[in-house]
């Protein structure tokens, strides 16, 4: 994902960090400018949904020109190979239990 906030925020005609601050605390959303650097100037790691829906409301937009997504920067890794990748065909088959709730002793 890539976070676009501050290209979000001058296509609204807000150019300053602490303009948006100011906004966001005009909506109830109060953030330390170390944070708002963040917001602004990096890609944040994490975001609560409710800062995320605040901000949304304050731009007017909705959360995917915020979020970009980018699947072609996701990797795949290979499957780990073992017993438990095998498919539930070629899994050993399924013994009951009685009634008791015990298992059967070994024959």
């Amino acid at each position: 994902m890539r976070w676009n906030l501050r290209l979000a925020a001058a296509n609204r005609g807000i150019w300053k960090a602490s303009e948006m601050q100011r906004l966001l605390a005009e909506h109830g959303l109060v953030i330390s400018a170390g944070k708002m650097s963040g917001l602004w100037s990096g890609q944040p790691s994490s975001i609560k949904l409710s800062d995320l829906e605040v901000i949304c409301a304050v731009l007017g937009c909705g959360v995917e020109e915020l979020l970009i997504a980018e699947p072609e920067t996701v990797t795949r890794s290979a499957p780990a190979a073992g017993p438990d990748t095998r498919p539930a065909s070629a899994s050993s088959a399924v013994t009951p239990r009685p009634p008791g709730g015990r298992s059967l002793p070994p024959t």
